[in-house]
């Protein structure tokens, strides 16, 4: 992805991975963990269920997470603008147009098939084919020949940027000359391709239904997948033959458990570490305890996470009314008090640690009486009753659901509130079954936000339609040069303030507990799953 060119602190930037919610049984049983290799074995607890394990259309962060044990992206961010090769040994270019990625020559498939620049192409036409359902378009939107949300012409099943040079070799052509870093954040550290030779005779309209995606048996990674226990663990083994050494853990498992239950694990030891980073936060009145057990580290970051409030523009359509219903949160009460201090709030996507984030803005504040203005001038309904919508499983946002219906009520506005788990809240978002949604998310640093944004995002549940806003994401994502990106997402932002299709809540600081049993291996700024063949815990051999 692309940064300004100024200095981001390390410690002020954390991988965090937000789409939080649901919850599960903690209980975990297999042959694995009671085979006497306790030692060889690692346990991480997180609160979301995975929905699926397509790399190319998984629909929750939960799932991407969960993926990377399997599937190597081509690149690691280890920091920013910082990235070392995985499953790439390198992704160049001379003129930040045309792109050359050269594949680890080692590489290969838990079957034992090579990893070749045929699977990579292969999955870069997957994306592209208007018959398949993914969410990773916005990687690929920017190749010569595809559309603004990275798909093909109907009928075209190649692209044609895409060009296969030799084995381990494949390029790429861009419309207009793009920023590296970009490519290198998203396409490079984001995208797990697939294997070709297991899905290519798969039917493009009938991919997303295909079991690969539920139980997928050929991966590349230091792991492989061994079951899913419906909302309580997700089991992996190691993989003896992965190209970059045979991890040193025989088994790991994710297990997936309520909030208040990874707190308890972990005094206990049956977790080895929370995933924090969003979707295995330890509650905020939590952490006091958790530091004070003697047998964990712990540690407390600023995030690029943020929770949002989404507005259905297509039933709340007046601008005005969104910016009253804004007014009328009391939002620093969602810091101090469900917080504990440990966040802040930001008016967009934007965090006070992005190089991108525009200070100058002026931001919305706690103002009830503005905010009933603003309804009456608007010839707000009062008697209308909005459909609140929380996803369960994050105790925070569940209780500044509470906050939020009060000070609505507060200025007139009447609401009811429905609570669903994770699965069905996507269903309800992209039905536009709601009038406001809770909702937590995590990009990238660059600014580059489409997915949200614009009119074809696939998380734009909000409905939301500027052209303006549209064209001046596809000119940020277009732009080579850092200032002049800075200058659009300026103007991009003072647009999304007035039009207020969302509004982020609040950005809560990431939360990680770490056994001390672990040698190698944790939570940290970026890189989570870098070197994951070298996670171990004391003892282990």
């Amino acid at each position: 992805m692309g940064y300004l060119k100024r200095t981001v602190s390390l410690s002020a930037i954390v991988l965090t991975l937000a789409l939080t919610a649901c919850s599960g049984k903690s209980s975990t049983t297999s042959s694995t963990a009671s085979s006497g290799s306790a030692n060889k074995t690692m346990y991480l607890g997180m609160v979301n269920p995975p929905i699926n394990f397509s790399t190319i259309s998984s629909p929750d962060i939960a799932s991407s997470f969960i993926e990377k044990f399997m599937f190597d992206s081509f690149l690691e961010m280890t920091g920013p603008q910082e990235f070392v090769p995985k499953l790439a040994d390198s992704i160049e270019t001379t003129d930040n147009q045309t792109f050359t990625i050269k594949l680890n020559q080692n590489a290969k498939w838990s079957d034992g098939k090579p990893v070749t620049a045929e699977d990579a192409a292969f999955t870069f036409n997957l994306i592209a084919n208007p018959k398949v359902e993914t969410t990773v378009g916005n990687y690929i939107s920017v190749f010569e020949g595809l559309d603004d949300t990275g798909k093909l012409k109907e009928g075209q099943a190649e692209i044609p940027s895409v060009k296969i040079i030799d084995e381990h070799t494949v390029e790429f052509k861009t419309k207009s000359p793009v920023d590296p870093n970009m490519i290198k954040e998203q396409l490079g550290s984001k995208l797990m391709i697939l294997p070709k030779h297991v899905l290519e005779k798969v039917a493009p309209a009938n991919l997303a239904k295909d079991p690969f995606f539920m139980k997928p048996t050929v991966t590349n990674g230091p792991y492989k997948y061994v079951q899913y226990k419906k909302d309580q663990y997700v089991e992996f083994k190691s993989n003896p033959d992965y190209y970059l050494g045979k991890p040193k853990t025989n088994s790991l498992f994710v297990k997936i458990m309520p909030a208040p239950n990874l707190v308890a694990q972990l005094q206990t030891g049956e977790l080895h570490m929370n995933v924090a980073a969003g979707i295995g936060k330890i509650p905020a009145q939590d952490y006091e305890t958790v530091e004070k057990f003697n047998n964990v580290k712990t540690k407390v970051e600023p995030t690029i996470g943020f929770q949002t409030m989404m507005f259905n523009t297509t039933k709340i359509t007046d601008a005005k009314v969104r910016q009253a219903l804004v007014y009328a949160l009391d939002r620093e009460k969602f810091v101090d008090k469900l917080l504990k201090g440990k966040g802040e709030i930001v008016d967009g996507p934007y965090t006070s640690v992005s190089p991108y984030l525009d200070k100058d803005l002026e931001k919305f504040t706690y103002d009830p009486g503005k905010a009933k203005q603003l309804l009456k001038e608007a010839g707000w309904d009062f008697n209308h009753t909005l459909q609140l919508v929380v996803p369960i499983g994050n105790k925070v946002r569940e209780q500044s659901a509470d906050i939020i219906t009060q000070n609505l009520q507060d200025v007139g506005v009447k609401v009811k509130v429905t609570t669903y788990d994770f699965p069905t809240i996507m269903q309800k978002g992209k039905a536009g079954e709601f009038d406001l949604l809770l909702m937590g998310f995590t990009f990238n640093l660059d600014p580059e936000i489409s997915t949200l944004y614009s009119k074809a995002g696939s998380y734009n549940f909000m409905r939301y339609d500027n052209p303006k806003s549209d064209e001046l994401l596809l000119k940020g994502q277009s732009e080579a040069d850092p200032d002049k990106r800075k200058e659009i997402y300026d103007e991009l932002q003072a647009i999304w303030e007035k039009d207020v299709p969302i509004i982020s809540l609040y950005s809560d600081y990431d939360f990680a507990a770490i056994s001390k049993q672990v040698q190698f291996g944790g939570p940290k700024i970026f890189g989570f799953h870098n070197n994951l063949q070298d996670w171990s815990l004391v003892g282990a051999e």
